[in-house]
């Protein structure tokens, strides 16, 4: 992800010019690491598939717009998408592998 020193309003301004261009793509296998299933056992009602659904149709969450702009393309030309969520207090990504064989839900910090 893009880390950049922006001026104040600049990427305000960005946000809300962003027009999401990304077509579904395929997720592959879903698969979910040590960290994502201890937070499911510890917060039931915790709705993964909607997360994945806002990932597969181009809402990446919480990420900036240059990184939204690489989705949006990624979508198109077969490139890994990453998606970032705050689920329960921790930041979650879900990242769909380029060739679209697998696609992993996991808390940042197991990156």
């Amino acid at each position: 992800m893009n880390i950049k020193n922006v001026t104040p309003g600049n990427e305000e301004t960005k946000e809300k010019n962003y027009v999401c261009t990304a077509v579904p793509f395929d997720l592959g296998k879903v698969v979910c690491t040590q960290g994502i299933v201890e937070l499911l056992n510890n917060n039931i009602g915790v709705n993964l598939p909607i997360y994945l659904h806002r990932h597969q149709n181009g809402d990446w969450g919480n990420i900036c717009v240059e990184d939204k702009l690489t989705n949006d393309e990624a979508t198109k030309t077969g490139e890994r998408v990453l998606s970032s969520y705050t689920i329960c207090n921790e930041q979650v990504w879900i990242i769909t592998e380029r060739d679209r064989s697998c696609t992993t839900i996991l808390i940042t910090n197991e990156y």
